[in-house]
């Protein structure tokens, strides 16, 4: 069969199950066993149970649940709660006011969390309910929200970076450092929309209490101090190279727990047991999405379809220019209806070959990679984020969608300001490691 048709019967297969509710794993699987049942002769079952094992006992992938676990505690604990009083006094002079907490939370939540969803969900639980009791704009709360909880994809150590590594065989701390830069300018730029939009608004944002001296924005800033100690002790112990990404994630959850017992001392029985079960779930859900796309991966690769898609893509002399627009709008269109880590383990596997052959740096294409799948965070009608937010507010997701589009443009600008300076994502690994 010729490779276009093999590529379209696969893709209606996988999104007429997705459409019917079966589980992404399932669904990844079972396209896998119908690729390799019309167009392989190799023993599926044989295929399946090997792969299934490999692709979930790799060393690599240990990191995952100890950060997802060091993510949860800070959910369950008042650790992230304290990041609004230490951060509202900093804000509190600059156009947009305190609606500047949710971008400057999410980012230092993302740096000890790497979940966009844990990331929205902590940081608005804590600052949605005090922005609409000041009476800030609750269109620009929520989409700001939305917006900077994405930045829990980018900003290492970030979960989808680990499922990469893993997947692409590229070096997971590299990926970690450079999503730094990247990470912290997509930061920055939520917070200049934020501050143009109050100027262009003055009526929206409602006047300071009063004025706030640097006397106590320095004593505000100890609620602070703990989690960014966290951050620094994980990653710097990776950059360092003291340790690797799994103990780095064995530090983190270490610090979590000292931190939370011992300083904000909210650990109670209950917070743990919380934080083992929220762990427990989503490092399972990872986990079998992993395994489905590993056996997809290779199903595909019986079939010869990667190679057919690297040869049909090389045919068309695309520039590498070229190749990463057609990539972005693929992504942006599988990131309605799949969330960021699905479309990662879907496609880098079978985008490797031809990404390889154009030449493109693997570290950066890691990082636009995890950039384009921030945006099915916001994006309709299966945005991650957009469910958090319709929880916290009620409001329907057509309505928070709307919220977060200009931070879905922001997000489409910082992919083109990438693909134009590409040493946003590898001057800093090559000059670290």
């Amino acid at each position: 069969m010729d490779g276009s048709w093999m590529a379209v019967l696969l893709l209606v297969a996988l999104f007429g199950l997705l459409s019917v509710g079966i589980w992404v794993s399932v669904s990844l699987m079972g396209v896998g066993m119908l690729a390799m049942a019309l167009f392989s002769n190799s023993p599926v079952g044989k295929v399946l149970a090997t792969t299934v094992w490999g692709g979930s006992t790799s060393w690599t992938l240990t990191a995952l649940p100890m950060f997802i676990w060091m993510g949860e505690l800070l959910f369950h604990t008042r650790l992230a709660d304290n990041l609004f009083r230490g951060l509202a006094p900093w804000v509190n002079s600059l156009p947009g006011r305190l609606m500047h907490v949710n971008v400057y939370a999410c980012a230092i939540f993302a740096a000890v969390s790497g979940s966009s969803p844990a990331t929205c969900a902590t940081i608005g639980r804590m600052t949605y309910p005090e922005l609409k009791r000041r009476g800030y704009d609750e269109r620009m709360s929520l989409g700001s929200l939305a917006g900077s909880g994405t930045l829990g994809l980018l900003i290492p150590p970030s979960i989808i970076l680990i499922v990469y590594g893993v997947a692409a065989e590229v070096s997971i701390p590299k990926l970690f450092i450079g999503g730094i830069l990247p990470g912290g300018l997509l930061a920055l730029m939520f917070s200049g929309y934020i501050a143009s939009w109050a100027l262009l608004n003055p009526d929206k944002t409602p006047p300071a209490e009063r004025e706030v001296t640097w006397l106590e924005r320095i004593a505000a800033a100890r609620y602070v101090l703990p989690v960014v100690l966290l951050m620094i002790a994980v990653l710097g112990s990776i950059y360092g190279g003291v340790a690797t990404a799994t103990e780095a994630a064995v530090l983190g959850v270490t610090g979590a727990l000292v931190l939370s017992f011992f300083v904000s001392r909210t650990l109670t029985w209950e917070a743990f047991r919380a934080s083992v079960v929220g762990a427990y779930r989503m490092s399972c859900m990872v986990g079998l999405i992993i395994a489905g796309a590993a056996f997809l991966t290779v199903a595909i690769a019986f079939t010869g379809l990667p190679k057919l898609l690297a040869v049909w893509v090389i045919g068309l002399g695309l520039s590498p220019f070229a190749l990463i627009g057609v990539l972005t709008v693929i992504y942006i269109i599988m990131g309605c209806f799949m969330d960021g880590i699905s479309i990662v383990v879907l496609t880098a596997s079978v985008f490797m070959p031809t990404i390889r052959e154009t030449g493109i740096d693997l570290v950066w294409f890691g990082v636009f990679l995890v950039l384009v799948s921030e945006m099915s965070c916001v994006t309709p009608p299966v945005g991650l984020n957009l469910f958090v937010i319709q929880g916290l507010s009620d409001r329907p997701i057509g309505w928070t969608g709307r919220a977060a589009m200009p931070f879905f443009i922001m997000m489409m600008v910082m992919v083109a300001i990438l693909a134009l300076f590409p040493s946003l994502a590898t001057w800093l690994p090559k000059r670290v490691m």
